[in-house]
């Protein structure tokens, strides 16, 4: 029996051929509805938000203008909502709140939309050759693509979406890590903001830690075998690596770069049960399991403690190219039956937001587009409101304003108290951090067995 502590996670996996779109829980293997139509290339399925599901499709891969973008609600098998973009799009991403949808295109340009409305907010040239997959960071102010040309590159979406540092800066990405000979296949990003770390993986058979605070490259990992798949753990000590022979491998992050593993530097273990290449990888909340997507169309739960196989799936007849783990909201999926779950869609009904657009739009169809970029934060709430748009929201404002009432002054009041405690929580942040290096150095002067002290040296 589940804990009833334990909360709800979802396994959702997907094939290239066709053969549509599985679902599982992840701790007791209850089987879900199986969607169908789906076709998507590696890293081109998507959770927005939990609310539904997004997945780019290539119909013809020979052709750049045969690809869609399909909706699944999570109540009904078949996409309710098509969109046709300007080209094929491989990599999809959303945001943790699901308001915006990132695409990357086989002509290396990335698409930019809000998920509300549909409209492309922005579309840039990102690559020389077509994005392999996309990224957010934890703070959702940064996308990082890797792509073809063997590039890795840091966006922000501050730069991306200010016109007049834009038209300013020489170039709009922030770093730009080249150190890949070959295709890029997967990137993962840690946690701390613009101070995380970045683990990207190749065709060169090296798996690359960067650093994002100082833009520099900090290890440069060689496997035996091409890495597809990453997964990086919670706790940030090491990292999994899904090779095309089958295993996955276990490279530390912290460890020295000695390793008593035949396998290489930094390499400190593997697992090993697919019988064929190693596609995706995912990992619980807690960082306890670890989901393998493969070839062999079997997805695999591993117990990252014991390195042992708690649970097996199998997907229809053809491989694995995608594997997600997502979790279930709480307040709004209760458990009706012991296979079944009601998701928030299936109890409400909430519509699917409108199809993407394939343009930006001109300037005499929208005066302006502003897109407010807001720091990821956590909350046990599902607010259908996130479907609301900040040019909405200030038209709603606007119309207060007009009619003289004391609404509009209070949401601006509100906005700026909001201002002022953000502001005040840094302030304490660095205070707290200020006070704790002025300690330590006052202790490490104080300290007798300092060589500068005890020798009587000056320091």
């Amino acid at each position: 029996m589940q804990d009833p502590r334990m909360e709800d996670e979802l396994v959702i996996a997907s094939s290239p051929t066709d053969d549509g779109i599985s679902c599982w829980d992840l701790h007791t293997g209850a089987e879900h509805l199986r969607y169908k139509l789906c076709s998507s290339p590696p890293h081109g399925l998507a959770s927005v938000a939990g609310r539904f599901l997004a997945s780019s499709q290539l119909r013809n891969p020979k052709s750049s203008a045969s690809g869609t973008i399909l909706y699944w609600s999570w109540n009904k098998p078949q996409p309710e909502v098509k969109s046709f973009p300007a080209e094929a799009i491989k990599p999809l991403v959303s945001n943790s709140q699901g308001t915006y949808l990132a695409g990357g295109g086989v002509s290396g340009d990335i698409y930019f939309w809000e998920v509300a409305t549909g409209k492309l907010l922005k579309k840039w040239h990102a690559h020389y050759r077509a994005i392999t997959c996309l990224v957010f960071n934890d703070d959702q102010s940064l996308l990082i693509s890797g792509a073809e040309d063997g590039c890795v590159r840091v966006w922000s979406l501050f730069l991306i979406f200010d016109e007049v540092r834009r038209a300013e800066a020489k170039h709009l990405f922030e770093y730009s890590f080249n150190e890949h000979s070959l295709r890029v296949t997967d990137v993962k990003t840690g946690y701390g903001g613009c101070n995380a770390i970045i683990v990207s993986a190749s065709e060169d058979r090296t798996c690359k830690v960067w650093s994002l605070s100082r833009g520099n490259l900090l290890k440069n990992i060689v496997f035996p075998s091409i890495i597809d798949a990453i997964s990086l753990d919670p706790g940030e000590h090491v990292f999994y690596a899904g090779g095309r022979d089958g295993k996955i491998y276990i490279a530390g992050l912290s460890a020295p770069g000695a390793s008593n593993s035949s396998y290489g530097n930094h390499i400190i273990g593997s697992m090993s049960e697919h019988s064929k290449a190693i596609t995706c990888l995912a990992s619980s909340a807690d960082g306890f399991l670890l989901v393998s997507g493969s070839e062999d169309g079997m997805i695999r739960v591993w117990d990252t403690r014991t390195r042992n196989i708690t649970r097996i799936f199998r997907h229809t007849k053809g491989p694995i190219n995608n594997v997600l783990v997502i979790r279930q909201l709480q307040n709004t999926s209760p458990r009706t039956s012991n296979h079944t779950l009601a998701s928030p869609l299936r109890r409400h009904g909430a519509p699917l937001p409108s199809p993407l657009e394939k343009f930006v739009n001109s300037a005499d169809e929208n005066a302006y587009v502003k897109v407010f970029i807001n720091p990821h934060t956590t909350s046990n709430q599902h607010l259908d409101s996130s479907y609301i748009t900040v040019q909405t929201m200030e038209n709603q404002i606007k119309e207060l304003q007009q009619q003289g009432s004391s609404a509009a002054a209070e949401v601006d009041v509100e906005r700026l108290k909001s201002e002022q405690q953000r502001s005040l929580q840094m302030i304490q942040q660095w205070k707290t951090m200020y006070d704790n290096l002025h300690q330590f150095c006052v202790d490490e002067l104080l300290d007798p067995s300092h060589p500068g002290i005890s020798s009587g040296q000056p320091m």
